[in-house]
């Protein structure tokens, strides 16, 4: 349910629709109804490898998040096919798709490498679409990105997934974890060492559960925009008016 909007002048703005011209205000923001179900978060990440260190640091992750309270389910890639590589029907596509509608908020953990992030986590993301019908999949979701280098600490791998998550129209929240020299930071039992990289992992988890109940009650007024309501009202009124054959 969405609250009334708030009218405004719009005399001095001639570009501007004045019926579709919105005033944010902050009653706008607080939810009509409180979501009272823990929060729903997907975990993704970049390596097929038998010992993946992204892997292990994405279950740390996980770990942290249900400590917190959320609900989790991390995908596993082994078997998804490259994006157009495969008819969008394919179980582990469909799988995926079904994660990303049913979360709220999303974890991106990838390798570093080549200086990037990896073509596994990139084909999951591109086989979550902008929009599926009339229903855009991460829209309003929130995300927290993480990478492993084999190296020095970088950050090239993050700075990618949080381009993606802008694209992918998600609030990225500020806090990130780049773990250096991963090979290092994990004992004989896959468990991650304590250290100044694991405090950081529990600050990016924290951050993630506290923006995700503070933004999905109001995820659709924030991404709704007045461009998009401009085109919306274009379309309905040609679709309304046209010509019956």
């Amino acid at each position: 349910m969405r609250r009334a909007a708030v009218s405004a002048d719009t005399h001095d703005l001639p570009n501007v629709d004045g019926a579709l011209f919105e005033v944010p205000t902050q009653l706008a923001l607080m939810p009509v109804s409180h979501s009272t179900h823990p929060p729903r978060i997907l975990l993704l990440y970049g390596s097929l490898r038998q010992r993946s260190f992204s892997r292990l640091l994405t279950f740390e992750a996980e770990r942290l998040l249900r400590a917190m309270g959320a609900e989790t389910r991390v995908f596993d890639p082994a078997g998804l096919p490259l994006p157009d590589g495969a008819p969008e029907t394919h179980p582990k596509v469909q799988e995926l798709r079904e994660l990303a509608a049913w979360s709220e908020g999303m974890v991106w953990t990838s390798p570093e490498r080549h200086g990037a992030m990896t073509g596994i986590l990139k084909a999951q993301i591109d086989w979550i679409p902008l929009s599926i019908g009339a229903v855009r999949p991460t829209q309003g979701k929130t995300l927290a990105v993480m990478e492993v280098s084999g190296g020095s600490q970088s950050f090239n791998a993050v700075n990618q997934m949080r381009i993606l998550g802008r694209w992918m129209r998600m609030i990225t929240i500020p806090n990130q974890s780049s773990v250096a020299k991963a090979f290092l930071e994990f004992d004989d039992n896959d468990r991650m060492k304590p250290s100044s990289y694991y405090d950081r992992v529990v600050d990016v988890m924290e951050e993630l559960v506290k923006f995700t109940l503070l933004t999905r009650g109001t995820a659709s007024y924030l991404v709704d925009r007045y461009s998009e309501r401009r085109e919306s009202a274009e379309a309905l009124s040609k679709r309304v008016n046209q010509r019956v054959i």
